[in-house]
């Protein structure tokens, strides 16, 4: 049995929103000294996991951050970044780039229905920030995002994107129903690599490592 198709995903490394304490979400900040650093060492480790003679694609959300990420790496697969808009943190409306804790005191938190399988009310649940995204909103464009990119013929791909968007990168990889996903996350971290393989035997989609940061260091 061989891997025919891998796609990685990756989170953006520190940016200027994290040192700062404010809300990212669609909030245009940049990587910080150390972003950059990290930057390159996700690019080396993506590197020595895709043979040197296979063409792969990179796609990344269009914010600065993880433009940046997805440049470095890019660079060293002989590639070039595909911006997509679709691949774009959950949007936080009128909080982004305000503190982290203005939007704590104002937040919504969403419900925990008594009937575990009642995902509705979750995917749909207003957070209480004017011009935000619900659940299901982000989820649901992500999930387009993640259909235009699985459309492509490659043996390898690259997704630069964010924490909370990470999640629905892989779920709609597994062919998770968005109607399931009002509470399912994968953990993330800042410039992880989870890696998503596909079988030639089974035709399975697995999710091979998650969110790993040992290429990272101590750095």
């Amino acid at each position: 049995m061989a891997v025919t198709r891998s796609l990685f995903v990756v989170t953006h490394p520190e940016a200027r929103h994290h040192l700062e304490a404010r809300v990212g979400g669609w909030h245009d900040s940049e990587l910080t000294v150390r972003g950059e650093l990290h930057a390159g060492l996700i690019a080396a480790e993506l590197r020595s996991r895709i043979p040197s003679t296979a063409s792969a694609q990179v796609f990344t959300s269009d914010l600065r951050r993880t433009r940046t990420t997805a440049g470095v790496i890019a660079d060293l697969l002989c590639s070039r970044a595909i911006e997509l808009r679709g691949l774009r943190e959950k949007s936080y409306g009128v909080a982004e780039g305000r503190a982290q804790s203005w939007l704590d005191e104002r937040y919504a938190f969403p419900p925990v229905p008594e009937d575990a399988f009642d995902h509705a009310a979750r995917l749909d649940h207003f957070e209480g920030i004017d011009g935000s995204e619900t659940r299901r909103e982000a989820g649901a464009r992500i999930y387009a995002a993640v259909d235009e990119i699985l459309r492509q013929q490659a043996s390898h791909q690259v997704v630069v994107t964010h924490g909370f968007a990470h999640t629905f990168v892989i779920a709609r990889w597994l062919e998770l129903p968005l109607e399931a996903m009002g509470r399912a996350t994968f953990a993330a971290r800042s410039g992880c690599i989870t890696e998503l393989t596909e079988d030639d035997l089974f035709g399975n989609r697995t999710l091979h490592s998650l969110a790993a940061v040992d290429h990272l260091g101590d750095s």
